[in-house]
């Protein structure tokens, strides 16, 4: 997977599409990225203490990964990812400005 904690992403397709945010989780396994503030679902809690009240929250949903994209650093609009050699260390960078992603 080459979206990795800490990225700022673009979701491409959905319900949040157009939004932007910084992945907080990645789930390798099932192919998925939690991302801050997108793909918000309500959820209902109880309450806890005897006399307090439920609650309505907004709880953010893992987003399939083939439904967000990287941003690029320079323009701010979507791109793909890259690999590039710099001596003997591997480094990402955006396609679209060639710049290194950190």
């Amino acid at each position: 997977m080459k979206i990795k904690k800490g990225d700022n992403v673009i979701v491409t397709s959905g319900a949040s599409k157009g939004k932007k945010g910084t992945v907080v989780k990645v789930f390798v396994a099932s192919d998925k990225v939690l991302i801050d503030g997108v793909n918000l679902k309500k959820k209902h809690t109880k309450k806890r203490t005897t006399g307090g009240q439920g609650q309505v929250v907004d709880v953010p949903r893992p987003i399939h990964v083939s439904n967000v994209m990287l941003v690029d650093p320079k323009g701010g609009k979507p791109t793909r990812l890259g690999a590039k050699m710099i001596g003997d260390k591997k480094v990402r960078i955006a396609r679209k400005s060639g710049q290194e992603i950190k």
